[in-house]
């Protein structure tokens, strides 16, 4: 897919104010950890992830997808009424039906002739919106699309550390496939799209490479609500290693691909935001691609993995620190349980940003510190 007419006209986030450090997880799991004999610190040491954010109990995704929503309309320079999509892609919503979009219509004030949906692909369904959306404003169908997303992490991560001090028959290969459930985060973000005569100096979309690699759909999977509660079992078990071993070939598959369909030489690209994972995933991915950490903006020691809005965060973040210039080829890269990979290409240009900033300082390290993690 490649596209010539559209615009990331702009970019809202919000975080949450309550700070979870991982030395504080891991104070809640002095039983589990007593009993394995686990030293402290462990948590952070695999992951290098110090901290993540999690909103009030009873937090509805819906309001604050709406929020970022408006501090995109806000600086995007484009008025509700005109939008004509709204697309709500994270893998939290607020019920199975009706679809979480229509709540933020509402909540936002679009007009009626809006289409709007939900979209769900693991960690990356705000990109897969984007693509949708992109694809829509290229042929012509609409000229103006708000993505927009909403993570929890609250729920999955205090039914994991509950199964893990309750069950005394787990062992410390049992508790790999939690690992995962504790690096979780919470965010929000939103992606305002729209055709280059309404954002003509704003950043180009330009190409998007997908790629499938489904014989791995079940080393990430997230158990249903009823099973939790009857079971006590986690929301989610993960073989991360595995995971993480094929998420990163199928990265290669895709990487190629992607440097084909946007012409690009690896040399050529001049800023990379990766889905954020972890310091171990972040350093295998680019050394397999060939890509230098330090074109490499990230979010995780300071967020976790906050699933399908750690991207749009991430670049957001990256845009305000002043990490990305004019001109910069961008090469937005997001692999997913499934396991499915999309890549997009973009040229930075006037894309203005909007959240809740004054946040960042509340954290262990600088966000602007991106290399020193590795594993």
């Amino acid at each position: 897919m490649q596209f010539q007419r559209v615009r990331l006209a702009s970019i809202g986030y919000t975080l949450p104010e309550e700070v979870l450090s991982s030395d504080w997880i891991e104070d809640q799991l002095a039983p589990l950890y007593a009993r394995l004999g686990l030293p402290l610190g462990r948590l952070e040491l695999m992951t290098g992830i110090a901290q993540r954010r999690q909103w009030p109990a009873g937090t509805m995704p819906s309001e604050r997808s709406a929020e970022s929503g408006n501090r995109a309309l806000a600086v995007g320079g484009i008025p509700p009424e005109k939008i004509d999509l709204l697309i709500h892609g994270s893998v939290c919503r607020d019920y199975l039906e009706p679809a979480t979009a229509s709540r933020v219509h509402h909540l936002l004030g679009l007009g009626p002739d809006c289409h709007i949906y939900d979209v769900s692909n693991a960690c990356l369904g705000l990109l897969n919106a984007m693509v949708q959306a992109a694809a829509m404003i290229e042929t012509g169908q609409v000229r103006a699309a708000l993505v927009v997303g909403t993570e929890e992490s609250r729920y999955l991560l205090e039914t994991t550390i509950q199964m893990l001090n309750n069950d005394s028959s787990l062992t410390r290969q049992d508790i790999k496939l939690t690992l995962a459930s504790l690096t979780i985060g919470s965010g929000s973000a939103a992606l305002l799209l729209a055709h280059e005569d309404l954002a003509p100096q704003a950043s180009p979309l330009l190409s998007a490479t997908a790629f499938a690699n489904t014989e791995h759909h079940e080393l990430c999977q997230s158990i249903r609500d009823e099973a939790v509660s009857e079971q006590m079992q986690p929301l989610m078990q993960t073989d991360s290693e595995a995971l993480m071993r094929e998420g990163i070939r199928t990265g290669q598959q895709t990487f190629e691909r992607f440097l084909a369909q946007a012409d690009w030489s690896v040399d050529e690209i001049d800023r990379t935001i990766c889905h954020q994972v972890g310091g171990a995933h972040r350093a295998s991915l680019l050394e397999a691609l060939q890509l230098d950490p330090a074109n490499d903006f990230a979010s995780f020691p300071w967020l976790g993995n906050t699933g399908s809005v750690a991207l749009p965060i991430t670049l957001a973040v990256a845009a305000e620190q002043q990490f990305l210039e004019p001109g910069q080829k961008l090469a937005l890269m997001g692999i997913g349980s499934g396991i499915n990979c999309l890549m997009l290409g973009a040229r930075w240009g006037e894309t203005p940003v909007a959240g809740n900033s004054e946040l960042i300082g509340h954290q262990a390290e600088p966000p602007s510190v991106n290399s020193s993690i590795s594993r």
